[in-house]
């Protein structure tokens, strides 16, 4: 192993600047040669190379997101454009490719992997739905981020006796919206895999005002059928059937672009020089992920295509705390 590219692809997840860093100081630590692949799987269709030293990966650890940037690339589902990533691969003498990110990110990783090219992929999303993981980079910042949110809105609504409905990011998965809204203390959570209806969210929220509650909150995940605006304009029919004056805040990206935490920053570390030790002892074909306390290497073609499902019962144990 010469030479090794690593790229970011999908969504964008703190701690992924301080994955590449280990990497390619990893690389560089053994005299291997590394090359940055911009703006992901379209970047290596494109030829976006850069060559990275350890300069290049300076003050970066500290940092949201990911420097060298991502792209989501309808291309490289072609097999043309599997085959233009193979031939800017080879031209630029590439043994090896990292590749960070999600779900999408390591079906890429499997397709390329099926063609006979080294393929390592590190974890990396803030939904925490990749199967081969039990925790995935940037997750935990995505929820520490919310919580700070929800915390936030806690005290305002208490201020103005209020209900805040508060949506996560999470696409179909409502990891993050469980955790966030259980650590959060809120009165519901809603999620596509445990949706709660407008009228029981409702229900809730009056039993709570009735309790003597002089705040709520309401933690929403993006991939509901009725976003936080549709459940709010719902309301906005009777003001009465709450109690509370209803409020709304869609998190949104701010979630992405946070500082990672110390444990997204040393797992991201632990991961991505675990994925450099791969390709360096030919395991090809794998997911670097972390389970039960250990680093761990799954075949690609166990998770690619597969998400994984959250644990319904902490929905459960939310509502009861709630009271």
């Amino acid at each position: 192993m010469k030479t090794v590219a690593i790229i970011t692809s999908g969504g964008d997840a703190p701690g992924m600047n301080a994955a590449i860093r280990a990497i390619t100081r990893s690389a560089l630590a053994q005299n291997i040669s590394v090359y940055g692949v911009r703006q992901g799987w379209q970047g290596l269709i494109d030829g976006q190379f850069s060559q990275l030293q350890a300069r290049d990966v300076g003050g970066i650890i500290q940092i949201g997101g990911t420097f060298l940037g991502s792209a989501r690339s309808k291309e490289f589902r072609e097999e043309s454009g599997r085959s233009r990533a193979l031939h800017n691969l080879s031209r630029h003498g590439v043994d090896g490719l990292v590749v960070i990110g999600g779900n999408g990110s390591q079906t890429g990783s499997y397709m390329l992997s099926e063609l006979g090219f080294p393929v390592v992929g590190v974890a990396s999303t803030i939904d925490n739905d990749l199967c081969g993981t039990d925790i995935t980079i940037g997750c935990d910042t995505a929820i520490n981020v919310t919580i700070e949110a929800i915390d936030h809105l806690r005290t305002t609504g208490s201020s103005h006796h209020r209900a805040f409905l508060v949506e996560t990011m999470g696409r179909n998965c409502g990891y993050l919206a469980m955790m966030a809204g259980l650590a959060g203390g809120a009165e519901v959570i809603s999620t596509p895999e445990a949706e709660v209806s407008a009228s029981e969210i409702a229900e809730r929220l009056r039993a709570a005002y009735e309790r003597g509650k002089t705040h709520a909150i309401v933690v929403i995940a993006e991939g509901v059928k009725d976003n936080s605006a549709q459940i709010l304009a719902h309301f906005e029919r009777d003001k009465r059937m709450v109690g509370f004056e209803l409020r709304a805040t869609t998190l949104g990206h701010v979630v992405r672009g946070a500082p990672p935490t110390a444990f997204d920053r040393i797992l991201a570390t632990r991961l991505g020089a675990n994925a450099l030790d791969a390709l360096v002892q030919r395991e090809f074909g794998v997911l670097v992920g972390y389970q039960n306390g250990q680093i761990t290497r799954t075949p690609l073609a166990d998770i690619a295509g597969r998400s994984k499902p959250i644990n319904t019962s902490l929905l459960d144990l939310a509502r009861v705390l709630a009271k």
